[in-house]
């Protein structure tokens, strides 16, 4: 069974020295960002106040027999109940008052109890522990969504609708920009074409006020398998400043897990890779709970960034019967057709809320997230109440109908808010996302076309045939769409 991840503790150790006293030389931030009956996810932020260092370790000590298991952003080793952290070849220089963070997994057989001291380089950081009841804590899951930044709403589930702060009614309106997905892991760049200032806003002159940003794990996480120019703290850096520019155009970043990490080679296999190398049927129980812990960390503080669990599982593709398909779905363990332990959405949605993340969270369905039939009876407990269901379709979809649609979207959409996160055709033309499109707009509902991407149209839906929003025979119709709903 995938692991349940419990509230996270987030403890603060960067205390504020006497006024009287040098400054210390190092803070450190330690957090448990979940926890489980056995194990648990920690994370350190490190920032040096002293000289600037062309190489970094860190050190400290568990009091309960913790084990460290496997970790990123570092080199994680442990003797007795010491732990360290060096540095990794692209994250060794460390300037006075820069930071660097790494995180680990671990296992565990009682109590947990946070470090007290660490040292860096044998010097030692200033720890001040804040007390973890503190009812004022951010972290709460349970919180209302904040506002946002004022120009990109926040948006949060209310009854079958999303709604910003002031509670008006938002639809997702916009484009997929793939990339993030597969440039890493095969070793050629982070993103598939620009995406500074100019190509962003040429989105936004589509009149989109969305855009959905596939990533894949093991780049964010910056395991061995990716080269470190391309993963780790390079690839999250490249995505923060991405969500940025999007927010700053006035668009709503949805983040999704595209590519992930366990080997399957069953039906409908996309690869026999274990790498992050294609889509596989269900995220994985060893890093997606991770990712998605460390994503949401990072993002938690932006409520307006919307979080999209997994981009379109299959493990109907496995298994013979749907009850086997839909309890992999929302449980994961281990499931029947897919040889590693999954991870399931709740496990996901665990791992989200206890980071301390509140912000709204989609999730698709089976059959690539093109079946929702049993979406609702298998929906995922969110202790925040901001959970929306994603579905997925394209003219070659089984369930790519009107009266399908009739049948069974409108019973989801008439209970949760429903989001289309990838509408396409591959006919290079547009005439299968017009009926879409004109059901959704019916409705109310959201809906992005796939994908913002200069691709050849006539072998997949390729939205665009330059980054300046020059649109091809099949993009014309979403462009044109766009803007006559938003003039």
């Amino acid at each position: 069974m995938a692991c349940a991840v419990s509230a996270a503790t987030l403890i603060p150790l960067a205390g504020a020295a006497p006024a009287v006293a040098a400054a210390p030389a190092c803070t450190v931030e330690y957090s448990v960002t979940g926890q489980w009956s056995d194990g648990f996810q920690g994370a350190v932020k490190v920032t040096n106040n002293g000289a600037a260092k062309g190489s970094w370790s860190l050190s400290f000590d568990f009091a309960d027999g913790q084990k460290v298991t496997q970790g990123w952003g570092a080199k994680w080793a442990q003797s007795g109940s010491t732990v360290t952290a060096a540095n990794e070849t692209w994250n060794g220089a460390l300037d006075s008052g820069a930071s660097v963070s790494a995180g680990f997994v671990g296992s565990r057989s009682g109590a947990n109890t946070v470090p007290t001291a660490f040292k860096l380089n044998g010097a030692t950081c200033n720890t001040d522990v804040t007390d973890p009841t503190d009812p004022t804590d951010p972290t709460d899951p349970t919180g209302p969504t904040g506002p946002g930044d004022g120009a990109v709403p926040a948006l949060k589930v209310s009854g079958n609708k999303l709604v910003d702060a002031s509670g008006a009614t938002r639809r997702i309106l916009g484009v997929n920009r793939s990339g993030a997905e597969f440039m890493c892991v095969q070793g050629h760049g982070i993103f598939d074409g620009p995406v500074d200032d100019a190509a962003i806003k040429a989105i936004a002159d589509w009149k989109s006020n969305a855009v959905r940003i596939p990533l894949n794990e093991e780049c964010w996480l910056g395991l061995d398998n990716i080269k470190p120019e391309y993963g780790g703290a390079n690839y999250q850096s490249a995505i923060k400043q991405l969500v940025d520019r999007v927010k700053a155009n006035g668009m709503t970043p949805i983040l999704e897990m595209h590519w992930s990490y366990g080997q399957y080679t069953g039906n409908s296999a996309g690869c026999s890779d274990v790498h992050a190398s294609c889509q596989k049927p269900m995220p994985d129980a060893t890093y997606a709970p991770s990712f998605w812990s460390s994503v949401a960390a990072t993002f938690k503080a932006q409520p307006e960034v919307v979080l999209d669990l997994f981009n379109e599982p299959y493990p109907d593709r496995a298994t013979s019967t749907l009850s086997e398909a839909w309890a992999c779905w929302k449980d994961g363990g281990t499931c029947p057709g897919i040889g590693y332990e999954v991870a399931g959405m709740q496990d996901l949605v665990d791992a989200v809320r206890a980071a301390g993340a509140r912000n709204l969270i989609l999730a698709g369905g089976l059959a690539y997230s093109n079946d929702l039939r049993q979406w609702l009876a298998h929906k995922p407990s969110d202790p925040a109440g901001n959970l929306a269901a994603a579905w997925h379709v394209y003219n070659f979809n089984t369930c790519s109908s009107e009266a399908c649609w009739d049948e069974q979207l409108a019973p989801v959409a008439a209970q949760v808010p429903l989001v289309a996160g990838e509408i396409g055709e591959n006919t290079c033309s547009h005439a299968f996302i017009d009926r879409v499109m004109k059901w959704f707009d019916d409705r109310k509902l959201s809906y992005l076309g796939w994908t913002w991407n200069t691709w050849d149209c006539s072998s997949g839906p390729s939205l665009i045939s330059d980054y300046d929003g020059t649109p091809t025979a099949f993009g014309v119709g979403l462009r044109d769409h766009l803007k006559a709903i938003n003039p």
